[in-house]
């Protein structure tokens, strides 16, 4: 199996999850927060949905899903045009609600789309491409890809922690 396979098959798990953190769940409960300042499932999804599509989108110079498909007029938050979620407060977590959880895969399934075109088209020679000189050492290709499928698994990991307490099972 090759590195781009491995990859593949990894972004494919987190499609998967994601449909299941989100299926089925009411607006309300997509929104709901277990706890003060804690995040909802509709934040966590749309954070790590954000941070895929931005990272993505960098590391391959290509136009991010969101501003290109008309994905943040779509969601209509009241965010900044690029804003991934990072460094959130409990008040801009709050900020993302969704009318429904097909609005949350749609968006993700449109940033898996094209994360799976680019990672189709790579080999094994591409994973050493520098994309980030801003840290020491710099973050190649493969790091990236590494580190956003990392980031994502945990926070849909979280998401079904929270589907779990808010469905009370």
């Amino acid at each position: 199996m090759h590195a781009k396979d491995i990859l593949i098959e990894g972004y494919n798990r987190i499609r998967e999850e994601v449909h299941a953190a989100v299926g089925g769940l009411a607006p309300d409960q997509l929104g709901a927060r277990p706890a003060p300042g804690a995040n909802s499932v509709a934040w966590l999804v749309w954070h790590l949905t954000r941070v895929q599509d931005d990272h993505i989108a960098d590391a391959f110079e290509v136009d991010q899903v969101w501003l290109a498909q008309d994905w943040q007029k779509t969601f209509g938050l009241d965010l900044p045009r690029r804003d991934t979620g990072y460094g959130h407060t409990p008040a801009k977590v709050a900020k993302v609600q969704v009318d429904s959880g097909d609005l949350l895969t749609g968006y993700y399934d449109a940033v898996h789309a094209q994360t799976l075109d680019r990672l189709r088209d790579i080999a094994a020679k591409d994973l050493e491409r520098v994309v980030d000189e801003r840290w020491d050492p710099p973050v190649t290709l493969g790091v990236r890809l590494v580190s956003v499928l990392s980031d994502d698994l945990q926070h849909v990991g979280q998401a079904a922690y929270v589907r779990g307490l808010v469905l009370g099972s």
